[in-house]
């Protein structure tokens, strides 16, 4: 069968060319040509038989008449990873992950298909980036010699799709979207075109067979998923592996999730026979002081549906005509406004000081309950005194100075009792009911504005 030839059609104009072109012959756009597939042969699309859709042709109805039903889940056996998803792998699902070169990504999955072909489940493990004997060295590095998982060493789109209509696992892997091509695109595999033409494949028949296809992702220097954004529109769950590969430390956060929450995160620890659930990823971002020390201050954080105490570390020392001001792990243009606020309603002048703020384990803290926290460690470094043994502070802090409530303060005060904590500042707003026992053994001081908690802090010294 003779092979579709490419056409390129422009972004801006519809026009279209039989061979790239850096102006548009239409319009005279530049670099708006597109590459894409000629129309085929009247009867059939490209995307095979000419009656081919996602899913049998069905009436239309009003949603009060369609079933809502509870979708089959398929739990990998690894529990972070499970969180992160919603439960497991969803049939018929599609979900990206992406991270840096050398992160644990082909490790992880390499672990989960393992657990899912044990369970009793048909996989399938399509790598385009290794040959089989690379596959099953590092299947042996982590402790699975006796292994059953299929493994298709290919980067053809047409046989990986032909594979997967003949075996019909339930689960397969392509490792990675990036080194797959389609005969019908004469573009070279990794390309914008290749990449969306073959997402769309692999998509459309997850869609129809009820597959969950897992679709690893590379990352631009900048850490996105390279390739074209549609990418992450056309799937249903977009994961991102997180954390420095020098650390033993990972994390998963579920960027876009259609079957469960979204920013659910999973912390995993890297070992020797791969990576590993930490089930108290708190201790990860709490450093173990022996005693307090100046400008550390613990804030609960909340990542999905799970609170965490992450320790803010700051740093106040003289700088010079112009102050630096330099955080990690938390906004950097926040923190320049929290210093404003600082000075205009705590009478906390930081302008011939140089500020550094760090969220400790590499974290980053992208909610405003962050903002107490990060405003009392700044003035315990720049008073040169500890903040209390078992104190920790959370909730937003606006412009005019009042403390704003956090989501979910009651779950937070509740992680942090369960740890230990002793004494919290807190938005009077997420203050406990008098007679809640829930949090015995842990003073709570509301507070409605910036000056308050200041002054609460000085009462403990």
């Amino acid at each position: 069968m003779a092979k579709d030839k490419s056409i390129y059609t422009c972004t801006e104009c519809g026009g279209t060319s039989a061979r790239w072109m850096g102006k548009c012959p239409s319009c005279n756009a530049w670099n708006t040509l597109i590459e894409g597939s000629a129309e085929p042969a009247a009867g059939k699309n490209r995307f095979g038989s000419v009656h081919a859709s996602l899913a049998p042709t069905s009436e239309v109805l009003p949603l009060s008449q369609i079933e809502a039903a509870d979708f089959e889940r398929h739990p990998t056996g690894i529990d972070e990873l499970d969180r992160v998803l919603g439960g497991g792998m969803v049939e018929g699902g599609v979900v990206l992950i992406g991270g840096d070169p050398g992160i644990g990504k082909s490790t992880l999955l390499l672990q989960a298909v393992d657990a899912l072909q044990r369970s009793g489940m048909n996989t399938l493990y399509v790598t385009g980036e290794e040959s089989g004997a690379q596959v099953a060295m590092r299947s042996r590095r982590l402790g699975l010699p006796d292994s059953l998982v299929p493994v298709l060493p290919e980067i053809q789109l047409e046989k990986i799709l032909h594979t997967l209509q003949s075996r019909q696992p339930n689960i397969a892997i392509i490792d990675s979207i990036q080194t797959v091509y389609s005969d019908q695109l004469t573009s070279a595999p990794g390309s914008v075109a290749q990449v969306r033409e073959c997402a769309a494949h692999l998509t459309r028949t997850a869609k129809s067979t009820g597959t969950t296809i897992v679709l690893v992702g590379h990352v631009t220097k900048e850490g996105a998923l390279a390739g074209p954004r549609v990418l992450e529109h056309m799937v249903d769950t977009v994961l991102y592996f997180e954390g420095d590969t020098h650390s033993n430390f990972r994390l998963i956060r579920a960027i876009k999730n259609r079957f469960g929450a979204v920013n659910e995160i999973g912390v995993f620890a890297m070992t020797e026979k791969g990576l590993k659930g930490v089930s108290n990823p708190s201790a990860i971002f709490l450093s173990q002081h022996t005693e307090p020390v100046p400008g550390s201050c613990v804030m609960v954080t909340l990542e999905g549906s799970r609170p965490l105490l992450v320790e803010i570390q700051a740093l106040v020392d003289s700088g010079g005509p112009s102050p630096r001001r330099l955080s990690v792990g938390l906004e950097r243009d926040r923190l320049a406004m929290l210093l404003a606020v600082l000075h205009r309603h705590a009478g906390v002048a930081c302008m011939d000081q140089d500020v550094f703020v760090n969220a400790v384990g590499g974290v980053h803290i992208r909610e405003p309950a962050a903002d107490l926290a990060v405003m009392l460690a700044i003035t315990s470094s720049l008073r040169g005194k500890p903040l209390p043994k078992g104190f920790i502070a959370f909730g937003e802090v606006g412009l005019a100075g009042e403390v704003r409530p956090a989501p979910r303060g009651q779950d937070r005060l509740k992680e942090a009792a369960k740890l230990g904590f002793k004494v919290a500042v807190v938005p009077k707003a997420n203050a406990p009911k008098k007679n809640d026992k829930s949090f015995e053994g842990l003073t709570i001081y509301p507070v409605d504005r910036i000056e308050e908690a200041m002054q609460v802090v000085r009462g403990l010294d």
